[in-house]
């Protein structure tokens, strides 16, 4: 056994600790209860949840995407299928009007952009989204609200036993995927609740993403592309956006922001095999000159290149409607790059400017502010969007600087990394900010999940997320190494062992400013030292200071006349975070 491994023992037995007692063996160490789900009608909206968790199966899930890319017409007739005995067929989804939207980058920014835009017409909208921050049903909203929870425990239920029902049938043996049955549910949801529009976020990809059983947007978007998902949606730029315009429909006008040559290229292409119109959005500052500058309800940079795409979107969407068609449609002159037109450049109305303006979107660019803690919080979890972070966080830092300002400050990092990502290149990225202390944590907001049924996730065990989390630990003290020494053959003294405690120690060289905490609450009860005036515990778990780093650090904090902390790398991570920082949003 592997002397990181030995370190997780601690962790481990309290895993398996649940309040309601029966969990044993795997069950327990995942968090999984040993108690049957109910499957009745009117059980409670946690009951439905943890029926849902049983659905979980998104890891093997992208392993058959994998297996079967090069054909996403398999995957489309699997969820037709799946639409057939939910009691619906594809016909009727184009009763929605859809704006579908895909992207690497800031594709729920666009989104949330979108909606509030059109919203402040009076129209009433619908919008679904992934992953949630705190609650599941975050992902299907009416009127930028997520539904109730005796909505979405109504919906559920009435879906889940249809699908049960025709588990029998010999060409329907299965249940759909956790995705694929949220996706499923949006759909009735909304049909139900007769939306004027329905805004729908692309999961993975595009051409084989299960919302892509859309045939007649009104309108599609493609928003910033990076590399992410390489195992599933290709290693380079370009394969990433062939699959990215996967979405564009025959005569459905789309729109895309500025991108690289090469990716630009691809959904050029792709768009005219199909015979799709895709135009290039100006950027902002075209759609501010002659106007007062357009204020973002979102901050950070690369939150305009969202609004622009949005402000497209939401026009296109309003022309389609008053005129029934396209053709209203004026394109200004083509574009320079990639040889795209460029999409019309024109007034934002009142209702846009305020929309824009008014836009909320939890976990993106996101500031709390608390006694002397301020909490910076941003999901970016890709290079770009990371780099993106990092510019919102240095300027942000940069502006509440007061000249002359005494007491000390500290700067302390929380992250975590999931799925396939390339955590060092992300903390790479994160050197520039100077942080005094970095601490890592699994997405788990308590060390037992069985009574927050929403943050449940069974496709990954407690060992797995604990080891990974040593691992960004390693990666971070190696960047410092590389930093304070430009010697790379030089010997480094390991750091001397600590007792066992609730920190996970694997002791890497360097490692002076770096913790790993078993779950986000420990860790957040170091950082805030007590000193945050809402997320207030009675007291701090046993043995949370006895690693030596913990103890002094936590004096330090005790005394800083400031802390920022940034919150970053994984969207469940700082999901974790808002359920503990902010109460209200678990109601």
């Amino acid at each position: 056994m592997s002397r990181a491994r030995c370190h997780l023992r601690t962790a481990l037995f309290l895993a398996a600790v649940s309040p309601r007692g029966a969990t044993t063996g795997v069950a327990a160490r995942r968090g999984l209860s040993a108690w049957p789900a109910p499957q009745e009608p009117g059980m409670e909206y946690q009951d439905a949840v943890r029926t849902l968790n049983t659905l979980q199966t998104n890891a093997n899930y992208l392993e058959q995407v994998k297996r079967q890319r090069g054909d996403p017409q398999t995957q489309l007739e699997a969820m037709e299928l799946y639409l057939a005995r939910s009691g619906l067929q594809v016909e009727d989804l184009d009763q929605l009007n859809i704006i579908h939207i895909t992207g690497t980058k800031g594709k729920g920014s666009t989104c949330a952009f979108t909606e509030r835009i059109l919203r402040n017409y009076g129209l009433k909208t619908g919008f679904f989204s992934s992953p949630h921050l705190v609650q599941v049903r975050e992902r299907i909203r009416i009127n930028g609200q997520p539904i109730s929870p005796e909505l979405f425990t109504k919906h559920f239920w009435r879906l889940y036993n249809r699908l049960e029902e025709t588990k029998g049938d010999s060409s329907c043996v299965s249940m759909p995927g956790y995705f694929r049955f949220l996706t499923l549910m949006a759909f009735h949801v909304f049909l139900q609740e007769k939306v004027d529009l329905a805004v729908m976020e692309v999961g993975i990809g595009g051409a084989y993403d299960c919302t892509n059983i859309i045939r007649k947007p009104v309108v599609c978007g493609v928003s910033s592309l990076g590399i992410d998902h390489t195992g599933l949606l290709g290693e380079t730029m370009e394969k990433i956006a062939w699959q990215k315009g996967g979405i564009f429909k025959c005569g459905v006008p789309a729109f895309t922001v500025l991108q690289p040559d090469g990716p630009l290229a691809v959904l050029r292409d792709r768009a005219q095999q199909i015979s799709c119109p895709l135009y290039l959005c100006p950027p902002l500052e075209a759609l501010e000159e002659g106007g007062p500058p357009l204020t973002l309800g979102l901050e950070g940079e690369h939150q305009q290149s969202n609004a622009t795409l949005a402000l497209q979107l939401a026009r296109c969407w309003l022309q389609r409607k008053d005129h029934q068609g396209i053709g209203e449609l004026k394109v200004s002159r083509p574009s320079l790059l990639g040889q795209l037109p460029l999409a019309p450049v024109f007034q934002p109305t009142s209702h846009m400017r305020h929309g824009l303006r008014d836009t909320e979107w939890l976990g993106r660019t996101q500031l709390l502010r608390r006694g002397p803690l301020t909490w910076y919080l941003d999901g970016a979890h890709t290079t770009g969007s990371m780099q993106a972070c990092v510019r919102w966080f240095r300027q942000a830092l940069h502006r509440r600087e007061r000249p002359g300002s005494s007491g000390s400050e500290v700067r302390v990092l929380l992250f975590n990394s999931t799925g396939d990502r390339d955590s060092a290149a992300l903390l790479k990225l994160l050197q520039p900010c100077q942080f005094d202390y970095a601490v890592f944590c699994p997405n788990l907001t308590e060390m037992s999940s069985m009574d927050n049924a929403d943050q449940q996730n069974f496709t990954v065990t407690l060992d797995q997320v604990l080891l990974r989390c040593l691992t960004h630990q390693q990666h971070w003290s190696r960047l410092r190494e590389e930093q304070a020494s430009p010697d790379l053959w030089s010997t480094p003294t390991p750091e001397p062992g600590g007792p066992a405690s609730l920190l996970v120690v694997p002791h890497p060289p360097h490692s002076t400013s770096s913790l790993v905490f078993s779950c986000i609450s420990h860790a957040l009860q170091w950082i805030s030292q007590g000193r945050d005036p809402v997320f207030q515990l009675p007291s701090p778990p046993r043995g949370l200071l006895a690693h030596p780093v913990a103890s002094s650090g936590a004096i330090i904090l005790q005394e800083a006349a400031a802390i920022h902390v940034l919150v970053t790398g994984s969207l469940h991570l700082v999901g974790g975070v808002l359920k503990l920082l902010e109460p209200s949003l678990s109601q």
